[in-house]
């Protein structure tokens, strides 16, 4: 694999983590990549529709730690002139409480550097959130750059289990989930979430990390994976994303977990959408 020349800020630093039957160590609380050991792994979860329990092959790969930021997005800009897909169209989705439950907004003033909208402000004091509004076209378009490429869905799903068969890193205990990622803590989306600092999206590395060291694998923003599950293989105009995003509860959504796969289309740009990179 083509190693990664540029990576914004996560270059410099590594972390390296072992994974092998479970067992993971870290060298480094601050780091830019996560090594996840080649092998065989059990992925999904007995019964699930998308996702349903197997055992895979994997090479051994990095993964970054991090959701990639703003900051480094930006740096992807400004070397190569990158316009986005949500400053052509001015099509970026993006969410306001009050509205409906799932009543997302077209909001032609939307786009990464204003994600949620320019009545909102834009990310001048937010370079350490992950980017949003931006495609899955627009993500694989900074992988190009950066010499890096998106994890695909059994290698997201390996470094998020960190060696666990739980539904969650930790187990399988649903109400710890607001104390390892971003998400929307209300009963529904009818009034602003006041629960957190955050209402939208928070910094990369707020919450604690899982065992391989990887933070807001649940939660903050929705990651963009390559391929596709069987039944969506022959469907060239979607993408695949994992995690769950600021905006899922346990009420809506729900997809902050080991096992769920969501779908969008690849020139689709929503606020609680974003990426992590393999190298």
């Amino acid at each position: 694999m083509k190693r990664a020349t540029k990576l914004g800020a996560m270059s410099a630093l590594l972390l390296l983590v072992a994974i092998l039957h479970g067992c993971v160590s870290s060298t480094s609380p601050q780091a830019g990549y996560a090594q996840i050991a080649g092998g065989q792994y059990v992925v999904g979860e007995i019964n699930h529709l998308m996702n349903p329990k197997r055992s895979v092959e994997v090479a051994a790969y990095e993964i970054s730690v991090h959701e990639i930021s703003n900051r480094q997005f930006e740096a992807f800009v400004a070397a190569t002139g990158h316009v986005t897909i949500a400053e052509k169209r001015h099509d970026a989705m993006v969410f306001y409480p009050g509205l409906g439950e799932f009543h997302w907004v077209q909001d032609s003033t939307a786009w990464w550097r204003y994600p949620n909208g320019t009545v909102r402000g834009g990310i001048d004091d937010k370079m350490d959130h992950p980017v949003t509004c931006i495609s899955y076209l627009d993500a694989q378009a900074y992988c190009a750059w950066a010499g890096v490429r998106l994890p695909t869905l059994d290698e997201w799903e390996i470094a998020a289990r960190a060696g666990a068969r739980s539904h969650y890193f930790w187990g399988n205990i649903p109400t710890k989930v607001p104390q390892y990622g971003n998400i929307w803590h209300g009963k529904d989306h009818m009034q602003p979430d006041s629960a957190d600092q955050w209402m939208y999206t928070s910094p990369v590395g707020s919450y604690p990390p899982n065992r391989a060291g990887l933070y807001d694998v649940y939660g903050n923003v929705f990651e963009f994976c390559a391929g596709k599950p069987a039944f969506l293989a022959a469907k060239e105009d979607i993408a695949c994303a994992r995690g769950g995003s600021w905006w899922c509860s346990f009420a809506s959504c729900n997809y902050f977990n080991n096992a769920d796969i969501g779908d969008v289309r690849v020139d689709a740009s929503f606020s609680n959408q974003g990426f992590r990179v393999v190298r």
